[in-house]
């Protein structure tokens, strides 16, 4: 469907443009009621013509190229870098149609630029965000990140600004909240940008544990091991085999160790063991849930061994 209303704009155009061309050397339609008819009909089918023939490019080039991109990512960039291409060469060229000056409405462009920049010096920063994003790719469609405070994932990016599905916001967990928050780009030159997937498809996340002092602590850091390698262990190994790949190819060296681990630390009234492990972004809060869940389950298998802050599970 798209290639046929491509191929029909771009013969319609091609057919204004020869009828521009007929009314401009054919005998004058010009009268004493209504002087430079011609001129202007020649005039209107040009600009006609130029709007149908770069918008049948336009939907040609997106049915028959980007069409067949299978990164959404890639496609959506490329659409929308030629949705700008194609917008602004048909503004000159209607322009250029209606006064037959070219390389005038170029310059007046160049013009009109100076003057209009500080009247839409936002619009003009989420422009050049956009650039910066396609080019540099901070993050893409599909990510989950954080912008400005501002958490969810990118659904949309456009021209001016960045829509997320957001994450979190009034809820107590880093879920989706149904609600959409639309971003300035300009923000992406100005504020922290936080992807929690840039480096590959898993992040880190903990689970504290809270147990009395009198517990068995070496038991309990390898039971939460165990829990973890029965819950995640396959996905977790091969994640971390990623994560090591990702890292050689960078300047950065970091110790990255080969299964869950578990750190202790203190209190005034019980000892927290912190288990950590990679999970999927989007998948980070139902992972905490299931470690939870079968953690309680085996400590509460082992009273003798395992002692709770206030004699109760917490």
């Amino acid at each position: 469907m798209s290639r046929r209303l491509g191929l029909g704009s771009f013969t319609v155009g091609l057919v204004a443009a020869v009828l521009a061309g007929l009314v401009r050397t054919t005998t004058p339609l010009s009268n004493t009621a209504f002087p430079d008819t011609d001129v202007l009909l020649a005039k209107g089918l040009s600009a006609l013509a130029v709007v149908l023939v770069t918008y049948g490019i336009y939907r040609l080039v997106m049915s028959v190229f980007v069409a067949r991109i299978t990164d959404r990512r890639r496609a959506h960039d490329i659409r929308n870098v030629l949705r700008l291409t194609v917008g602004l060469i048909a503004l000159v060229g209607v322009l250029g149609a209606f006064t037959d000056q070219w390389l005038g409405v170029l310059v007046s462009f160049g013009v009109i630029g100076f003057a209009i920049t500080f009247a839409l010096q936002q619009p003009i920063l989420s422009l050049i965000g956009w650039v910066y994003v396609v080019i540099k790719r901070p993050y893409a469609i599909g990510d989950r990140v954080t912008i400005a405070n501002v958490s969810g994932d990118v659904a949309e990016v456009d021209f001016l600004v960045t829509t997320l599905w957001e994450t979190g916001g009034t809820l107590s967990t880093n879920q989706p909240t149904g609600r959409t928050v639309t971003v300035p780009n300009s923000l992406v030159l100005s504020s922290e940008v936080v992807n929690h997937g840039a480096l590959f498809d898993r992040i880190w996340t903990e689970v504290p544990v809270q147990v009395a002092y009198e517990t068995d602590i070496q038991f309990v850091r390898d039971l939460m091991v165990d829990t973890a390698e029965a819950e995640l262990g396959d996905e977790t190994r091969a994640a971390i085999q990623r994560y090591r790949h990702r890292l050689d190819e960078s300047p950065l060296e970091l110790d990255v160790p080969e299964s869950p681990t578990v750190n202790v630390s203190q209190s005034e009234s019980w000892v927290v063991l912190t288990l950590r492990v990679l999970v999927p972004p989007r998948g980070a809060q139902s992972a905490r849930n299931r470690l939870y869940e079968r953690i309680f389950e085996r400590l509460a298998d082992h009273p003798d061994r395992v002692s709770f802050p206030v004699g109760r599970n917490r």
